[in-house]
């Protein structure tokens, strides 16, 4: 039986049932960021910390990516198995606008303005045979 590891630690929790972006907020002047960072891009302040960004947000802005990534992207699909996919920025409590894969995959399934939630996918099979997990997000309904 496979693990279920994280593709990259401190993105979100995981495992969890109830997992949570992770990103960053500066102590000096609140100002949030996805992914987690050292230093404040707005105040330059080196006093941040590390805090759950949630499990939902809205649809800010969204496209169909039509064709398969280039290389370094490596995930367990070929070129055969490859499906479009929507990518898109939610924007999350706070304010944070986050980049994501989303789970739809035609026009008439995505709308700005619509209410998504967090969904950890597997991504690609390791060498170990461990699942690689990532985060994508998929509609919730009307906001």
């Amino acid at each position: 039986m496979s693990n279920q590891i994280a593709l990259h630690e401190g993105l979100f929790t995981w495992p969890s049932s109830k997992p949570q972006l992770l990103g960053s907020r500066c102590t000096q002047c609140a100002e949030a960021a996805f992914p987690a960072q050292p230093d404040c891009r707005s105040c330059g302040s080196r006093d941040t910390t590390i805090v759950e960004l949630g499990d939902h947000g809205i649809l800010w802005t969204w496209t169909i990516q039509t064709f398969m990534p280039k290389q370094p992207y490596h995930s367990d699909e070929t070129p055969e198995t490859f499906r479009p996919y929507g990518v898109g920025y939610v924007e999350m409590p706070g304010g944070v606008r986050v980049e994501a894969r989303l789970q739809a995959n035609s026009p008439d399934q995505l709308e700005i303005g619509m209410l998504m939630k967090l969904d950890i996918i597997p991504f690609r099979t390791d060498e170990n045979g461990d699942q690689k997990m990532t985060f994508s997000f998929s509609s919730a309904g009307k906001a």
